[in-house]
């Protein structure tokens, strides 16, 4: 590993071979120089790490940490491979036209060869928590590791979430919202688990399509619809969830970058007690 001091953020660039994926995955580590609490410090996995410098991660993380707005944070930004649309998607299964097939492995990775490699680097560090986030497909992924491992994991941080993956194509004769969505039809059949919680945003110009032409674009429906599957379980808007629509928000870099200080405050604001 390799390490480059700045002001307030460390940041660490570490390659790890997967034996899941069979190829080298990238991961940059940031974190506080200076830790006061190390009983309060969190972890944060992102998914699409590689966009990271793009997004402004490190001033992000600088301007909570110099206010003191948040506790600290370790961010794991793990960099997509080549096979992207294969890897992120749901375990459970691939989408109608099979992407997403290794969803399944790229899960195994983290759990497996990331998570222990972490653990290793910090080796004198118990989480407080442990989140992960990511964005467009990236979100899907990140949503559906910490809904199957909510025994590691304790948010989800879901921007402009790919949660309209369907094991059925919308037009299909028999295709319905209801019953073809992967990731809310993973929710209905799941259970209410304390302490799990929930960021999400979209913009409304994520896109344009509005496929039951109800006046909302997709994006919005597929998000509104997933928060009321979570609360039919008993999770609470505001307490458990929060979702923020950006008026004038794209599917883009620069809206996700945006959103990202209020993720972190969301999460781990500074005297909010974890």
């Amino acid at each position: 590993m390799q390490a480059a001091g700045l002001s307030t953020i460390l940041i660490e660039n570490t390659t790890v071979h997967s034996q899941f994926l069979h190829r080298d995955v990238k991961a940059d580590f940031y974190f506080p120089k200076k830790i006061a609490n190390q009983a309060k410090l969190s972890l944060l996995l992102i998914n699409d790490g590689q966009n990271m410098k793009e997004l402004g991660l490190k001033n992000i993380l600088e301007n909570l940490f110099s206010y003191e707005l948040i506790d600290p944070i370790v961010c794991s930004a793990i960099h997509a491979g080549p096979e992207r649309r294969m890897e992120y998607g749901t375990a459970i299964q691939a989408d109608y036209l099979g992407r997403g097939s290794k969803a399944g492995l790229y899960t195994s990775f983290i759990m497996h060869e990331l998570l222990p490699l972490i653990h290793k680097r910090f080796d004198n560090v118990h989480f407080a928590d442990k989140a992960f986030a990511g964005f467009s497909l990236g979100g899907l992924m990140a949503l559906d590791i910490v809904w199957n491992y909510p025994d590691e994991f304790t948010r989800a941080g879901v921007f402009s979430g790919s949660l309209w993956w369907r094991s059925l194509d919308q037009t299909h004769d028999e295709y319905e919202d209801e019953l073809h969505r992967i990731m809310h039809q993973q929710i209905k059949r799941g259970g209410h688990h304390p302490g799990l919680k929930f960021f999400l945003t979209t913009g409304s110009f994520d896109e344009t399509h509005d496929r039951n032409e109800n006046g909302i674009i997709d994006s919005i429906d597929d998000t509104l619809a997933l928060i009321d599957d979570l609360e039919s379980l008993g999770y609470k808007n505001v307490k458990d969830i929060r979702y923020i629509n950006y008026e004038d928000g794209r599917h883009d870099i620069a809206t996700w970058a945006r959103a990202m200080p209020e993720f972190l405050k969301w999460g781990w604001a500074k005297n909010s007690g974890g």
